[in-house]
């Protein structure tokens, strides 16, 4: 799917005047935006600016205090816990250290979605397993041990674990982080595989600038609780605007 053309079908995800507070503290304070079928969104901003927190939103993991997050025209707020249930079968999740089960092989961790949802054939699951393994280029280490594997090699399992039950929604926090760039730009290839051989819609949280560039097809800068900036990586260098310029420069804007 062309990135410079942007031929999107309809919104995905819709995230309507979001807001939360946890405590004292607000941390989503009206976030709006629309992911559109098929590309690959990435949020940035400051650390604890609200980028993961937007995350857990979008599986059900944490409700609103005001606004609204639609899937695919379905508000998942006011779903039952059965319904909810339904809808996240449809999403992976990458987690940001990968969160394998160190007692279990790679195989087992990732046939682990599919043993939690159906039995099913044990040729067949052993099928599926290889041939999710197969899309990270890991398909000969079926047998090893989280321990015995190295941090992007991790990454790689976690990654053919959430694919395996097909997702329509990927969604990534931090997946680069921690590893080297070799490592870096294997995950970075795979997102991108992702989308072009199976169009999986993905939302990606990263503090990385030269990722997000690599592989967004549009930006969110989340900024005191509100997305204050959209659009693709070259709107974001080329806006001119301050606040942006400071974040992904890394200066700060105080005085020195």
């Amino acid at each position: 799917m062309s990135k410079e053309n942007g031929n999107w079908d309809s919104a995905f995800v819709c995230l309507d005047n979001l807001s939360k507070s946890i405590g004292t503290q607000d941390i989503l304070s009206g976030v709006s935006l629309e992911i559109r079928k098929g590309e690959t969104m990435v949020l940035i901003g400051s650390s604890g600016g609200g980028k993961s927190v937007t995350l857990k939103h979008i599986t059900g993991l944490m409700k609103p205090d005001n606004g609204r997050v639609l899937i695919k025209g379905q508000d998942i707020a006011s779903l039952t816990a059965r319904q909810l249930a339904a809808v996240r079968q449809r999403i992976g999740l990458l987690f940001q250290n990968g969160a394998l089960f160190d007692s279990m092989t790679v195989g087992q961790n990732v046939a682990f979605p599919l043993r939690e949802r159906t039995q099913g054939a044990p040729e067949k699951l052993i099928e599926k397993v290889i041939e999710a393994l197969k899309l990270v280029n890991l398909e000969g280490h079926i047998n090893k041990m989280p321990v015995d594997l190295s941090g992007g090699m991790r990454k790689r399992v976690a990654l053919a674990r959430a694919m395996i039950t097909h997702p329509e929604l990927m969604l990534y926090d931090e997946p680069t982080a921690g590893l080297d760039p070799v490592a870096s730009g294997a995950i970075d290839k795979l997102i991108l595989q992702m989308q072009e051989n199976y169009g999986v819609t993905s939302v990606v949280v990263t503090h990385d600038m030269k990722s997000a560039e690599k592989i967004a097809d549009r930006i969110a800068f989340l900024h005191k609780g509100r997305v204050y900036f959209c659009g693709t990586p070259e709107e974001l260098r080329d806006c001119g605007d301050s606040v942006v310029t400071n974040f992904i420069s890394g200066h700060s804007g105080l005085p020195s």
